[in-house]
């Protein structure tokens, strides 16, 4: 079918029947004949999409931006500059509006790419004449039109593809047209039925947007699922007040405002993905909770275990239980300290090395710790001085034993048993127990002890010790010498004194008990005399940490009890100031002990009272499964 614009001159449709008919098909003619060759004619032939137009009374020109039906070319030239040329662009996919024609391509390109096949064509790229003065009015504007098919999508720019189609916004401005009531009414209806089709589309395509693939922003690095959300993303760059108050970024979804694109991307995915919590099982975050908490046991018993094994160590350390060696290590390291500092010659070295090894070999003590003739000084000194004193009592004489270099920090409770032992040895009634036996070297002790527990006795301290006290710096204390005294038959008990019995921590009853110990034998009827000298041996006193002995007993005129006792931390140069009569009074001061310097909790004594006979003795090895001591209170 040929376009009454192209075709003969002569008209193929029936010829009008009324002068009015005829004078409108005159002018129209000879309109056509004059603009054939416009320029603009060409212009709205290519861009307007004008449909095929039969020329008779019933057929108009029709735009097909608006509908509206026109009789000119001239009336719809001008319906065209008037209606929408002038319009601003906007998006015929969603509510973009008011931006550059530049700006709507690239907006088209980057978030419908899908929707088009091609980029909006401008007027201003079209080879036209610039005598026209027509086309001044169109270049003027060279963002106006956008080319888009029926179906929403951009159609390809060739002389094959169909008429493109003008999208601009909507203007009430249809300009001073002659047109009778009846086209008027037709020209209104068509109008409102293509503007309810059209907003019925855009609502649709606005509410129901098909799926899209994930779409970037041309502005930045954020990449957004949908284009309505890159739409409100994208005008968030454009808003000139955004501009103004600086770069933020605010969550399309939310109110989450960051400060840069990809903190903004890292959000908006936290929306976007349901993947996760969808693939999580309702089992599994109690799953988690049950492994941590097995996790956090499990921490928490090793770190137990490990603090239990370190204070089991200090504990073997603190009791020479840690293999680190016993006597005679310990002194050949402390030799070989002094070499290494200048306090002692090699040659001396070796010499006292011998010395040492002679003596360890013998089993007896070398003597160079041994300071006798104490007790004697000490009843010289009271007989000429002491007024304060009114009574005092003195164990059978007793030797002094100080810790050497071999035994220092820890051989206080065999340096007492030696003590104790070298008063045993002076007394006739242990002769015959102790035949031809000198005081042995700690080492021998600690094979006398181990000697008791392989006969039966204390099976419970054995096993403490694992049985072995040679090689070690291992402490031994009250239930130790009871072993050792008992296998050499000596008959022997222990007095425990488990808490204090008096003000201040105190304990009044250790003191009345060690008045009455060396009181027993005498005649209470008579008033003893002020110094006594007893037979009785001297006392094995232990508490946490260290042991004493217990010489004698001091009663001052008001009353008070002292008891004196003889430490093996006291070096022998101290203690051999007592031997000296000038010294004496000072020197007690690191003998006596009031009430008020025994603070401890709880004190232990070790009497011996007898000797044993080869029945008792096996009689008290079978009972010492369990150690039973006299508890006092």
């Amino acid at each position: 079918m040929l376009s009454p614009l192209d075709g003969p001159t002569r008209s193929p449709f029936p010829l009008p029947q009324s002068e009015e008919d005829s004078s409108c098909l005159s002018r129209f003619q000879k309109h056509r004949n004059e603009t054939k060759t416009d320029p603009i004619s060409q212009l709205i032939r290519q861009f307007s999409g004008l449909s095929t137009i039969y020329i008779n009374r019933f057929t108009m020109l029709t735009c097909e931006i608006c509908g509206e039906e026109l009789l000119l070319e001239e009336d719809l030239k001008t319906h065209l500059l008037l209606s929408h040329a002038e319009n601003e662009m906007h998006c015929p996919f969603c509510s973009l509006s008011g931006v550059t024609y530049d700006e709507l391509a690239f907006h088209i390109n980057v978030a419908h790419p899908e929707s088009q096949n091609g980029t909006p064509t401008r007027t201003k790229d079209l080879t036209l004449p610039q005598n026209s003065p027509d086309l001044t009015k169109y270049s003027s504007s060279p963002e106006l039109f956008t080319s888009t098919d029926g179906s929403g999508a951009d159609s390809e720019s060739s002389s094959t593809s169909s008429p493109p189609v003008l999208k601009p916004k909507a203007s009430n401005a249809m300009g001073k047209l002659s047109l009778t009531p009846e086209r008027t009414k037709l020209h209104q209806n068509k109008k409102h039925s293509s503007e309810r089709a059209g907003g019925i589309d855009k609502k649709k395509r606005m509410c129901s947007p098909a799926k899209e693939r994930p779409l970037p922003c041309p502005m930045c690095a954020l990449v957004c699922s949908d284009s309505f959300t890159l739409q409100e993303h994208v005008e968030l760059h454009l808003d000139p007040a955004q501009a103004k108050s600086g770069s933020q970024f605010q969550c399309p979804m939310c109110s989450v405002v960051c400060s840069d694109g990809f903190t903004l991307q890292e959000h908006v995915e936290l929306h976007l993905d349901h993947g996760a919590s969808v693939n999580v099982s309702p089992g599994s975050d109690l799953r988690l909770a049950r492994r941590l908490q097995e996790e956090e046991e499990q921490t928490r018993r090793e770190e137990e275990a490990r603090v239990e094994q370190e204070q089991f160590k200090k504990l073997q350390k603190q009791f020479g239980l840690d293999g680190s060696g016993g006597y005679r290590k310990q002194m050949e390291q402390r030799l070989e300290r002094a070499v290494s500092r200048g306090l002692l010659d090699p040659a001396e070295f070796h010499s006292k090395r011998a010395e040492m090894m002679e003596a360890l070999a013998s089993g007896c003590d070398d003597g160079k710790t041994r300071t006798p003739g104490v007790l004697k000084a000490l009843s010289d000194y009271y007989q000429t001085d002491g007024r304060d004193c009114v009574h005092v009592w003195l164990s059978a004489d007793t030797d002094h034993y100080c810790s050497s270099e071999g035994d220092k920090g820890w051989g206080c409770g065999y340096r007492n048993f030696q003590m104790l032992l070298s008063s045993l040895l002076r007394l006739e009634d242990y002769a015959a127990v102790l035949p031809d036996m000198a005081v042995p070297s700690i080492p021998r002790v600690q094979a006398l002890i181990e000697a008791a527990w392989r006969e039966g006795l204390d099976p419970q301290g054995a096993t403490h010790f694992n049985n072995r006290l040679q090689g070690t710096r291992a402490w031994i204390g009250a239930t130790e010498i009871y072993s050792l005294l008992t296998s050499l038959r000596v008959r022997a008990h222990i007095v425990d004194f488990h808490q204090p019995t008096g003000p201040g921590e105190t304990h009044p009853q250790l003191f009345e008990w060690v008045r009455q110990y060396f009181s027993l034998g005498q005649n209470s009827s008579r008033l003893p005399p002020r110094i006594v000298h007893t037979a009785r041996p001297p006392l094995y006193l232990q508490h946490q940490g260290h042991s004493r002995t217990v010489v004698g007993l001091e009663q001052r005129k008001s009353g008070a009890l002292c008891l004196l006792i003889l430490d093996p931390g006291s070096t022998g140069s101290n203690l051999r100031r007592v031997l000296r009569p000038d010294s004496v009074s000072t020197a007690l001061k690191q003998i006596r002990r009031f009430p008020s310097a025994l603070k401890h909790r709880q004190y232990q004594l070790v009497v011996a009272e007898g000797v044993l006979s080869d029945h008792d003795k096996q009689t008290r090895i079978l009972n010492s499964k369990t150690l039973r001591a006299e508890r006092i209170p």
